[in-house]
């Protein structure tokens, strides 16, 4: 069983504001929103990557970035606009080595991100 926060937080074994969960999935507030809506969404299963994923990962993938627009219909953001965000690696500005989506709305965004 890996130690990964986000591993706890889909364990429930950690506290965070989920607003969605099913078998494969869970989503939940960011800590350090950056846009005021600021969804994490993760697969259950630990994938430390979008570079880690093998090809019998891509329907879980395919979920990861589905609940992410579901998050956007829930959050009221869809038709304004939201961004899905998935870094890959330190230099890309990924922070917890587990797979995860942002989704990210509620502004404006610019145009290149960073």
């Amino acid at each position: 069983m890996t130690e990964c926060i986000f591993c706890k937080i889909a364990r429930a074994e950690m506290k965070a504001q989920v607003i969605y969960s099913d078998e494969d999935v869970v989503a939940f507030r960011d800590i350090n929103p950056q846009a005021p809506t600021h969804v994490l969404v993760i697969p259950r299963k630990h994938i430390p990557s979008i570079a880690d994923c093998a090809p019998d990962d891509l329907p879980l993938l395919a979920k990861v970035l589905q609940t992410g627009a579901k998050i956007a219909e829930m959050e009221s953001i869809r038709e304004s606009g939201y961004r899905l965000v998935l870094n890959a690696g330190p230099d890309a500005g990924q922070a917890v080595n587990h797979l995860h989506v942002h989704v990210l709305g509620g502004r404006k965004m610019t145009w290149p991100p960073g």
